[in-house]
């Protein structure tokens, strides 16, 4: 039987092709914290190099966004193993600000629910294809802080970067006598979330736990000053500050090189 080629069926092939393409395009990576469904963002080095190192990027109050969506992908085409972290579960997305700073504060205030999220992602993105031996954990805002928190328990990665994060700790929380992983922490100069106070007992924490720790100040910057989204008006106290989400970058690439070449 003779097969007849129409410019229909061409057109309807086209579309297969490009609906397939599309759906093998889709990175969104379901996991588990125990019972719990997570959904996160995930891309292999766009090199596909075997074990090449895996950078967990934990998301801010409002969840995945394309902010963090956009650093996957970043990370992915300079070689790296990248994972978007799903902290709330799979389908819970904060509707307003309102909603997002309850959900946020749940899980600051239950740190050990956090920390089993966390590891949650350390493990998927070994699963993936990671180097055991060479994760780094970064977060935007409320991602920062679980990056910190990734510290302060030791968990098994070379380093943490956080952007812009939340630096308190309840008071009543002993500091852990000796913090391993490398910290690099990228602050807003005029951050008004982030008293002098939360500040002068971070650093404190850090020297007393003999953590190998940077902190960078970016004048004119606010809080989130890394995403576009956040517009431009400092005067709201989280606005986009383009060249200190540039400096930014760079400080976390020379940060990355020098933990995974050690």
């Amino acid at each position: 039987m003779k097969t007849i080629f129409t410019p229909l069926l061409g057109l309807s092939l086209l579309f297969f092709t490009v609906s397939a393409c599309s759906q093998n395009n889709v990175h969104a990576l379901k996991y588990q914290d125990g019972n719990t469904k997570l959904e996160g963002y995930f891309l292999a080095p766009a090199n596909h190099a075997k074990k090449a190192p895996g950078i967990v990027v934990i998301h801010a109050w409002m969840g995945i966004s394309a902010h963090e969506k956009n650093t996957v992908e970043r990370l992915s085409k300079l070689g790296y193993n990248a994972l978007a972290a799903d902290i709330y579960g799979e389908g819970v997305k904060p509707k307003n600000t309102k909603e997002a700073g309850k959900l946020a504060g749940y899980y600051e205030t239950n740190y050990q629910i956090y920390h089993t999220r966390i590891k949650a992602a350390i493990n998927e993105i070994i699963k993936q294809g990671a180097d055991p031996n060479k994760i780094v954990v970064i977060g935007y805002c409320f991602g920062g802080t679980g990056a910190i928190e990734a510290a302060r328990a030791n968990m098994p990665v070379k380093g943490i970067v956080s952007f812009h994060g939340g630096l308190y700790k309840d008071s009543l929380r002993e500091n852990n006598p000796h913090i391993v992983p490398k910290l690099l922490i990228l602050h807003g100069a005029d951050d008004p979330f982030q008293t002098q106070e939360a500040i002068r007992r971070f650093q404190k924490e850090m020297r007393d736990g003999k953590a190998d720790w940077q902190m960078v100040y970016f004048g004119n910057a606010v809080h989130a000053f890394t995403d576009p989204a956040a517009g431009n008006d400092n005067s709201k106290g989280a606005a986009y500050n383009k060249k200190a989400d540039e400096r930014s970058w760079q400080y976390m690439l020379i940060f990355l090189k020098e933990v995974f070449e050690k």
